[in-house]
């Protein structure tokens, strides 16, 4: 189920032309906020996507060295 969910957030994400928060990703990979927040971290650990945080936003976005199989 783990890697589902981080299919289905890496999916949404391949398309978006810039930074997203973790709401707008949890919505689009339909998926509640905590759980896109638990695997957006594991996939920034993983070097899959990037994060930074403005004011109150997380956003993140792709790592372009990041290849994955879409």
């Amino acid at each position: 189920m783990t890697d589902k969910i981080r299919e289905k957030i890496l999916n949404f994400m391949k398309d978006l032309e810039w930074p997203s928060t973790t709401e707008d990703i949890a919505k689009g990979a339909k998926v509640s906020w905590n759980t896109a927040q638990v695997h957006l971290l594991k996939l920034q650990s993983e070097g899959k996507v990037k994060f930074r945080r403005v004011g109150r936003q997380n956003q993140w976005w792709l790592d372009k060295n990041y290849e994955g199989n879409f």
